[in-house]
């Protein structure tokens, strides 16, 4: 098969021709080789700018010293001051994060920094069966609780919604020298990740 393309006969070093668009209203400006400012060649020095122009540049000088530059205006007294937005709670953190995983919207590997200990195997073996995946309505928390037993620690469960169905899901929070918070315990209702010493 033979494909014939036809152009318009166009002088070389020449633009092509503008586009005209029906939709938009006005007209742009034919444009014209050479109508614009000459550009300078590279090496060239920079054209000297006209008295006029040369002016208005000293405009823009700072004031002298004599004359004091106006203050920016200070904030009113009954606005606030700006304050960072407050930073989401670790158990809020991993909650959205172990559901997550344990509703198949991300993978197991995505918490292997966000955990310690057996965590991760038990982590791991939960996704395996699915216990969250749902089949149109996608599981949400819906409340979270939590307990510190110590400093550094927080057990926390969390309700997760998905439609009508509600379930519980555990998990322990414990924060190390490196001052971040890592999961080292998750546990839904149901069977248990049997552990080694358990024969």
């Amino acid at each position: 098969m033979n494909k014939v393309m036809t152009r318009t006969n166009r002088r070389p070093g020449t633009r092509p021709p503008g586009r005209h668009d029906s939709r938009r209203p006005g007209t742009t400006p034919p444009r014209t080789p050479g109508a614009g400012a000459p550009r300078p060649a590279p090496g060239d020095s920079p054209p000297q700018a006209p008295p006029a122009e040369a002016a208005s540049r000293t405009l823009l000088l700072p004031p002298p010293a004599d004359h004091p530059r106006p203050s920016p205006p200070s904030p009113s007294p009954s606005s606030p001051p700006s304050s960072p937005p407050p930073q989401p709670r670790p158990t809020d953190l991993f909650a959205d994060r172990l559901l997550a995983v344990l509703s198949g919207q991300r993978p197991v590997h995505c918490m292997l920094r966000h955990t310690a200990g057996r965590a991760y195997d038990e982590l791991a073996w939960l996704a395996e069966r699915g216990p969250l995946r749902t089949r149109g309505t996608r599981p949400v928390v819906r409340d979270i609780g939590y307990y510190v037993p110590r400093p550094g620690a927080i057990e926390a469960f969390a309700r997760i919604g998905a439609g009508d169905r509600l379930r519980a899901m555990a998990f322990r929070l414990e924060q190390g020298p490196d001052l971040r918070w890592r999961c080292t315990a998750v546990e839904l209702g149901g069977p248990r990740m049997p552990r080694p010493d358990d024969d």
